[in-house]
């Protein structure tokens, strides 16, 4: 332990650097149109409005060639879609997004990437479970079988929701399809369309109905259909189910999907659902490099990689430092659609990840945790299971330790490296301030209270008017800035978050609160785990 005393240093600057003034939201309103194709998206750009602009599209609208058209808008994300047509060239769309960027309010510009599903399909194979007995989850259910006010959301495929094995747990309104942009996210095409529904029963088949196979535990689900019959998605599409499930009140959002590289949209979509309280759980990827994909490497994101019944790591699996969690993602016998035989094993990150978003799910029927804290204790409790912390984070998920353990007393064993998740101990303390204009900022320098913590939050809560983004430095003196950090959350408004793994204490925590434009008063807040 450090001496307990929490140092803030607060050093106040006015930005000097010449930017023309903002100019107000022009009047004009973009619309939408409608027949946007299912799945994949390649020719489209998808451009971030910051929250000071009074209309999204109209401010992109002014700058949108004659042979584009806005074709999307999510206000509540601030961001529109410019469809392309297909035979343009790419450059179109790259001058447009270098030409888009330089221009007031616009925060970013980028291509509207593929995501895929990660799994890995075998021939259909029928045996015992191991999923559930490897991470504990039998004793587990003899203190709570799970609980129906904890919601998990699965961002996938269309799940079959009336599956006898799922239809209990699954919400009397069962979701929403982006895909096709309805209100039912049912498969369109079950035969092929099944991932949804074998990543719904890792999660959270129905425990103890005297029926096919069990999950972690009966939390509610609910489904944002965003990848198509063929397993693929738009950031655009994935990003609005996530936005959307946040919206729902999900205490978990499970996504067994990735491949499209590091997003501007998808990392606010993740930042939104952290926000609003959700604990975002996501698969490390499947292609066995020694980088996780994203959105798991997003740091608002518990990246989950992938081991087998005999709890080595996943040939597949993608693994590195951003990994937080392992689970059981090999040969894992769940449901499938009722056109595939209704049960089906499947391999994939996509198979472990909901079994920590089930696990999840049982340990909040147990005990009341933000969703930062459900993070931690599900890593201080997870299982050595004698691999590199690259491989296995902080260890295997544990449900019968995450759920007979009290958070903050410890009891887990820990991964690897020293990434144990700490003793699950943690401190929290806050500073206030206010910038007057898009040319201010304030610094601070943050002392630890902790040796080598396990993590630490820290929150950014500012003016609904305005957007305000936030900057750190770890292991430096440097003030952190726009244009030097080594972490950040810029999103279009003023509510930003940033986790940080094991952070480099060997010098304070500098932290930056930048206008990006606008004004008013705010909150900073830093969370250090033990």
């Amino acid at each position: 332990m450090a001496d307990g005393d929490n140092s803030w240093a607060r050093r106040r600057f006015l930005k000097g650097v010449g930017i023309a003034g903002l100019t107000a939201g022009l009047a004009g309103t973009g619309t939408a149109t409608p027949g946007r194709q299912p799945g994949a998206k390649p020719d489209e750009v998808l451009v971030g409005v910051s929250a000071t602009a009074e209309d999204v599209p109209s401010t992109v609208a002014q700058y949108v060639p004659g042979n584009a058209e806005i074709v999307h808008t999510n206000e509540t994300l601030r961001y529109v879609a410019v469809q392309f047509p297909s035979e343009a060239a790419d450059t179109a769309r790259e001058n447009f997004i270098e030409a888009v960027t330089a221009k007031d309010h616009v925060k970013y510009a980028e291509t509207n990437a593929t995501h895929e599903a990660f799994a890995t399909p075998n021939d259909p194979q029928f045996g015992s479970q191991y999923a559930p007995e490897q991470v504990n989850a039998p004793t587990a259910w003899d203190t709570t079988f799970g609980d129906s006010s904890v919601t998990i959301a699965v961002v996938d495929t269309g799940a079959q929701y009336d599956h006898p094995d799922l239809a209990d747990n699954y919400a009397s309104d069962p979701g929403r399809d982006f895909v096709d942009s309805d209100a039912d996210p049912y498969p369109d095409v079950p035969a092929d369309e099944y991932h949804g529904t074998h990543v719904s029963g890792c999660a959270a088949a129905v425990v103890d109905n005297g029926t096919g196979v069990a999950g972690q535990g009966n939390s509610t689900l609910i489904n944002g259909r965003a990848l198509d019959e063929n397993g693929s998605g738009s950031t655009a599409d994935i990003a609005d189910a996530i936005q959307w499930a946040a919206d729902q009140g999900a205490d978990v959002v499970n996504l067994s999907l990735g491949g499209g590289g590091y997003t501007e949209t998808m990392k606010n979509a993740v930042s939104y659902a952290t926000n609003n309280g959700a604990l975002v759980v996501a698969a490390a990827g499947n292609n066995g490099s020694s980088s996780v994909s994203y959105p798991a490497a997003y740091s608002e994101s518990m990246a989950v990689s992938a081991v087998d019944d005999a709890e080595n790591l996943a040939s597949f699996s993608q693994y590195g430092d951003a990994v937080e969690l392992a689970a059981p993602g090999v040969d894992v016998l769940s449901t499938t659609t009722e056109t595939r035989g209704s049960y089906e094993q499947l391999s994939g990150t996509s198979m472990a990840t909901p079994v920590v978003s089930g696990v999840a799910g049982l340990t909040l029927a147990q005990w009341s945790l933000s969703n930062a804290d459900l993070r931690n204790h599900l890593k201080s409790t997870a299982g050595d299971i004698g691999l590199p912390s690259t491989q296995q984070g902080s260890g295997q998920v544990d449900a019968a330790a995450a759920v007979t353990t009290e958070p903050g007393s410890g009891g887990g064993d820990g991964g690897d490296g020293g990434d144990d998740g700490g003793t699950g101990d943690s401190t929290t303390t806050s500073v206030n301030g206010s910038l007057s204009s898009y040319a201010d900022y304030d610094d601070y320098s943050y002392g630890w209270t902790y040796d080598a913590p396990s993590q630490v939050v820290v929150e950014l809560d500012g003016p609904a008017d305005a957007d305000f983004d936030l900057y750190l430095n770890t292991g430096t003196t440097a003030n952190a800035s726009p244009g030097d950090y080594d972490y950040a959350s810029y999103t279009a408004d003023s509510q930003e978050t940033i986790v940080v793994d094991a952070p480099d204490d060997s010098t304070d925590l500098q932290i930056d609160v930048d206008s990006y434009s606008g004004s008013g008063s705010y909150t900073v807040t830093v969370t250090e785990y033990q």
